[in-house]
């Protein structure tokens, strides 16, 4: 049986962090984060979620573009490979935080347990998303490939399946932004 509060906190329903797990950005706000005064870690961990932003960005264009011009060829050569990309890149990253990051920023900062506990959690439910993509990615190219009459359908399920997953995606990114930028620019980088 899941837990009311934890569940009011879950990534696709939270609006933003809960106010206990606000204390850091709080001590080193956003608008501190000059990029090129950040820690090392702190910067490229900021580039790699403006990359998974970008990548974002770029399928919905893509995605946009072919609702206007109707060209089902263009979206797959475009589209499948750029899907696939996301899909290594955001998962590789998760495993990564997950398993070397997380773990040293708890113990650097024991009080920011339930938060890591949470961008845990979240990645959890992006991975249930990422596996979505990949199937609903995986239908739309072999329908094309096998010039299927509802590649065109399939290609709809994927595009609406890419602007979903956007708002959790954002959500967490800034979530965890919000407790792990601060944190190295206030203890220093984890030895990972």
């Amino acid at each position: 049986m899941s837990d009311p509060a934890e569940d009011a906190w879950a990534l696709g329903v939270r609006s933003g962090l809960p106010s206990e797990m606000r204390y850091l950005v709080e001590g080193f706000p956003r608008d501190r984060w000059v990029r090129s005064q950040l820690d090392q870690t702190a910067a490229f961990w900021l580039q790699m979620h403006d990359g998974f932003r970008g990548h974002q960005r770029h399928m919905d264009d893509l995605i946009t573009q072919w609702r206007s011009d109707g060209d089902l060829i263009a979206l797959h050569r475009q589209l499948i490979p750029a899907l696939q990309g996301f899909l290594q890149h955001l998962d590789g990253h998760h495993r990564i935080e997950s398993g070397h990051y997380f773990p040293a920023l708890r113990a650097m900062e024991p009080r920011i347990d339930r938060g890591i506990d949470l961008l845990d959690r979240d990645h959890d439910a992006v991975h249930d998303t990422l596996e979505a993509l990949f199937r609903d990615g995986m239908a739309f190219h072999q329908a094309v490939a096998g010039k299927a009459p509802d590649a065109a359908d399939q290609a709809h399920r994927l595009g609406e399946r890419i602007a979903g997953a956007a708002r959790p995606l954002l959500r967490h990114l800034d979530d965890e932004e919000d407790i792990i930028i601060p944190l190295i620019q206030l203890r220093g980088a984890p030895a990972v």
